[in-house]
């Protein structure tokens, strides 16, 4: 694919939320459907898209186009009719895409219009708030996804109302106090591996003698409230409510991760965001505390191999736990008031060292002081290369390492990454965090999980190559070439040098590390896997069960040769 500019590439005002949606939907059709059944062509400075089933063909205008096949849109999408093209709304788009879905699968899903729609007045919304950079760049970085995943077909549907919504949400900069109770001591159910964690959660707000304290999301508790072992629980007095206070603690991207008190607290919320309902189930957070515990040695081994490199730690969880008919703790109330705490930074980050949310920082258009646009605000193409190849150095090798040596899986997507910038927005550090998206491969922690109960081990499992999908899906797919197409905006000349580094990083670390057989098939070319997210989202399937569509490798040596000579 030529990588020939048509329009400028630089996005320096935001779209409209109808073409956020459009292209969008857009994205996933080409990546998923589209692409793979060879559907699709660039043509004239136009994409199009052919759906073969429902008999229509689509094109949008491009700013450029992408060796990994992610181009950038701008404008209306229209389609063909007759000897004409007539534009079309983003509802009538998505018409077409469910139709092309339905006859391709053979199955209906009534909800799959809904969820685009919700998406859709979440952008509407985001788009209408004033915005202006915010005294904290890392809280600023974190509530700057006005528009989420651009491959998924509704990165912004949610199942709450849109008004209460606004009150928790981070794109619109909220900021508010927890709900604080009181819980009789053996009704206190919890797990911790650092007495300083612990302090800290009893240290929010005085209870009475035989209490503890429990934390509560506002929103959360107030969609439990009503439930009648709860209401019996505060009758009794074994649960005493506090009400709202304390210091006010800051969603962040995923939403239900709240910033505040020196750490991160990761509460229940039971909402559907995107694929999946936002709660932590019991093994969830069983299964956190665990892999604190168990990968301690490997996670010192990464930062003291990779300088530069953190993993933030998962050392605690509470809940509340009242007996329910049967004896035994009630799983609605157990994972509803269900927390999880995560390490803060300030332990972590070196001096003068701003951690920035590494999705913000790859937005397709600039929404915050984060974004690469303003990290290398008029610089050149020497300085854009420097910047890229120091990147580079510090997120792949700790996560091939993971993998390769201990056979752990980390998730280094977009929004699990946090890029350590210094006062001149070099990259010096990368932080990555959520234990929710790590996995042991089963053929090499055997025995480790064979130690855990059932229940706990099997969603902290992948086989090897399932393992090595995720990773090289987080890493090369959804992580490097998003945050490497926002470089490439600013100097679109230099995409294929700058796969041409990505290549070269890992093939230093394969020469360093024995040639490996799975790196030495990524620099061969194989395809990359990508997840499928609107295939996903059509069947219904929870986000373990996703599949993979396979994309054509823009680093093999023979691709960035020929891409070099078409340029």
């Amino acid at each position: 694919m030529s990588v020939v500019q048509f329009l400028p590439p630089t996005a320096t005002t935001l779209p409209s939320g109808n073409h956020v949606v459009a292209h969008t939907l857009l994205n996933c059709l080409l990546r998923e459907v589209s692409g793979p059944e060879h559907q699709s062509a660039v043509d004239g400075g136009w994409l199009l898209l052919r759906l073969p089933r429902a008999g229509v063909v689509l094109r949008v205008a491009l700013r450029r186009t992408a060796l990994i096949g992610a181009h950038r849109f701008t404008g209306p999408v229209y389609a063909e009719s007759g000897a004409d093209w007539d534009e079309l709304t983003w509802h009538e788009l998505a018409d077409h895409v469910g139709r092309e879905l339905a006859l391709r699968s053979g199955i209906e899903n009534d909800e799959f219009l809904t969820q685009i729609e919700s998406s859709h007045e979440g952008v509407t919304r985001a788009l209408g708030r004033t915005r202006e950079a915010g005294p904290d760049r890392f809280l600023e970085s974190e509530q700057a996804m006005l528009f989420g995943h651009r491959f998924h077909p509704a990165p912004k549907a949610r199942t709450e109302d849109r008004d209460e919504w606004t009150a928790y949400a981070p794109e619109a900069r909220a900021a508010f106090q927890l709900r604080h109770l009181a819980v009789r001591d053996g009704l206190l159910a919890e797990e911790s591996l650092d007495p300083e964690v612990t302090a800290l959660l009893d240290g929010l707000r005085e209870v009475p003698v035989g209490y503890r304290l429990l934390p509560a999301h506002p929103w959360q508790y107030a969609m439990l409230r009503d439930n009648p072992l709860f209401q019996a629980a505060l009758a009794s007095g074994d649960v005493l409510d506090l009400g709202v206070g304390g210091t006010p603690f800051t969603p962040t991207s995923s939403v239900r991760t709240l910033a505040g008190a020196g750490a991160f607290l990761k509460f229940s919320l039971n909402i559907r965001i995107t694929n999946c309902l936002r709660k932590n189930a019991a093994y969830e957070m069983t299964g956190a505390v665990a892999l604190t515990r168990l990968l301690a040695p490997v996670l010192d081994d990464l930062s003291a191999r990779f300088p530069g490199t953190v993993v933030l730690r998962e050392p605690a969880y509470r809940t509340l736990a009242l007996p329910g008919a049967d004896g035994t703790a009630d799983l609605a109330v157990y994972e509803g008031f269900g927390l999880i705490v995560r390490t803060g930074l300030d332990a972590v980050l070196r001096p003068g060292v701003t951690p920035l949310m590494a999705a913000a920082v790859a937005d397709e258009y600039p929404t915050s002081s984060a974004h690469i646009s303003v990290l290398l605000e008029d610089a050149d193409d020497g300085r854009i290369l420097e910047w890229w190849a120091a990147y580079l150095r510090l997120l792949v090798p700790p996560v091939l390492a993971a993998y390769l040596d201990h056979g752990v899986v980390l998730e280094p997507h977009l929004q699990n990454v946090l890029i350590g910038v210094d006062g001149a927005d070099n990259p010096v550090q990368v932080l990555f965090r959520d234990l929710e998206g790590t996995k042991l491969v089963d053929e090499r922690h055997s025995d480790t999980l064979a130690s855990l109960p059932a229940d706990v081990a099997g969603p902290m499992t992948y086989d090897a190559q399932r393992g090595w999908d995720r990773v090289v899906y987080c890493l090369f797919v959804n992580h490097i070439s998003d945050l490497l197409a926002a470089v490439a905006d600013l100097s679109p000349e230099l995409e294929v040098r700058l796969w041409a580094e990505a290549r070269a990083v890992v093939a230093e670390y394969a020469e360093q590390h024995g040639e490996p057989p799975l790196l030495s098939a990524l620099l061969a070319g194989v395809p990359l896997p990508a997840k499928a997210n609107m295939l996903t989202r059509w069947g219904r399937l929870p986000d373990r069960s996703a599949g993979y569509v396979r994309l054509p490798s823009p680093i093999a040596e023979s691709v960035l040769a020929a891409a070099a000579v078409r340029q």
